[in-house]
């Protein structure tokens, strides 16, 4: 790695016109200068246009139709430079030594992929602790990150060759497109930890894809797909296996809670549907 290599920052955002000036703020007050910010404006109808061309000359700014975060932070990877490649949503911000604590981190780990620091979790105003649940790990994830997202956005740093091997956000998915991407990762690399507070999470508002009803359907089809490459270890194999019968059937009940028996069927009958053995999976 270069001794001062080019991070690019890359914030996507829709209607945030509220929360992003922190957002970028907290990116142009870091320690570490060597960096490109690029704002991934996903069709914005309120003042988002106006306050990015307030911070015309110190960010790059990518204008497109409102078409899903997926495609947001997708066309940033895109158009970035940079080595390492950090994600901020607009409704976070940073500390101003969070780059220069990842790049360190790569540094002195040049054969890593990926990286996260901790995080401090802010709810309608309010500091709040994670759920033991949510702890941050470090090392082999892929089995206890097949249960709930592990990994943060607005916390992670990766190098920008890690996509392709991967591929990219999925734009077919309207919500939990992060952890189908980490679940294609983890299966792969293990993830580094910064054990400092360097992100702010900001919840509770009423926009959050993560407040979306039903998301566990997203997680079902996330690994299916991860199960279909055919690259996990047996030990992954039965893991994501046996987590998608445990999602299928909750999903399916609730399915039969609310009178969608249709849909309740199809992911009875999923549970049932025969994947490869195992000990016939490769990398």
């Amino acid at each position: 790695m270069k001794p001062y290599p080019l991070v690019s920052v890359i914030i996507p955002t829709h209607n945030r016109a509220g929360t992003l000036p922190a957002a970028i703020d907290s990116v142009l007050a870091q320690d570490y200068p060597h960096f490109e910010l690029i704002v991934s404006d996903d069709g914005s109808t309120d003042e988002t246009p106006r306050i990015l061309d307030q911070y015309a000359k110190k960010l790059t700014v990518i204008r497109r139709e409102n078409a899903g975060v997926s495609r947001a932070r997708n066309r940033g990877i895109q158009a970035s430079k940079g080595e390492l490649v950090a994600f901020l949503d607009s409704d976070d911000y940073w500390l101003p030594e969070k780059l220069s604590a990842q790049v360190a981190w790569f540094s002195e780990h040049p054969a890593a992929m990926i990286c996260q620091t901790e995080e401090t979790w802010i709810r309608n105003n309010r500091r709040v602790n994670p759920k033991t649940r949510h702890k941050k790990r470090s090392g082999d994830i892929f089995i206890p990150s097949l249960s709930l997202c592990l990994i943060s956005p607005s916390a992670v740093m990766v190098r920008r060759r890690l996509f392709d091997e991967t591929g990219l956000f999925d734009t077919d998915l309207p919500a939990c497109e992060d952890y189908d991407l980490w679940l294609r990762v983890t299966c792969r690399y293990p993830v580094g930890l910064i054990e400092k507070p360097l992100a702010v999470r900001r919840g509770g508002h009423a926009d959050q894809l993560s407040a979306l009803p039903g998301l566990d359907k997203y997680r079902i089809h996330a690994i299916q797909k991860i199960l279909n490459t055919g690259r996990l270890t047996p030990a992954q194999q039965d893991a994501a296996v046996k987590t998608l019968k445990e999602k299928c059937t909750i999903y399916a009940d609730g399915c039969e809670k609310r009178g969608r028996h249709e849909e309740a069927t199809y992911y009875r009958e999923m549970v049932g549907k025969a994947y490869p053995s195992a000990k016939h999976t490769h990398r």
